[in-house]
């Protein structure tokens, strides 16, 4: 909970994923791809995720980055978080679980409303598919009362 060196980030499905800390441009990876987060920092300690995206290319894609100057001046972001991963299946898988898990301000675009709005990654469904299971339950048991 420094503001420099790694974070950890939870997604839904309580995996953690080590994120390397950047505050300025020389901080991001001159090859790779991988997953970034758009970051506040609150008193110095309290981290609040904005926004969840992923990469193919982190120069490319954050250099320019078209969300970026909205994170900054109407959420007040501080920083971003990189996380290498080479694969694109599981870049997508880690985005996902990360957004379902966070609920980033800025990533609005995958918030479960409904059954139709089920996870794609087997892993994330699997645990959505209980919470869902034991939510109907609770209810029924709540309604019954």
């Amino acid at each position: 909970m420094i503001p420099f060196g790694w974070h950890y980030w939870r997604g839904q499905s309580k995996n953690g994923y080590r994120f390397k800390i950047t505050l300025s441009r020389r901080g991001i990876p001159s090859d790779g791809g991988g997953i970034y987060v758009f970051v506040r920092r609150w008193f110095f300690f309290f981290l609040e995720p904005l926004y969840v995206g992923q990469a193919k290319n982190f120069r490319e894609r954050l250099y320019g980055h078209e969300k970026w100057p909205r994170a900054i001046y109407k959420f007040g972001a501080t920083e971003r978080h990189v996380l290498r991963v080479v694969t694109q299946a599981d870049r997508d898988s880690i985005e996902e679980d990360l957004i379902r898990g966070l609920d980033p301000p800025m990533n609005k675009v995958l918030v479960v409303k409904n059954a139709k709005d089920r996870p794609v990654h087997e892993t994330v469904d699997r645990f959505w598919w209980v919470r869902n299971r034991l939510r109907l339950f609770s209810r029924r048991t709540h309604a019954r009362s």
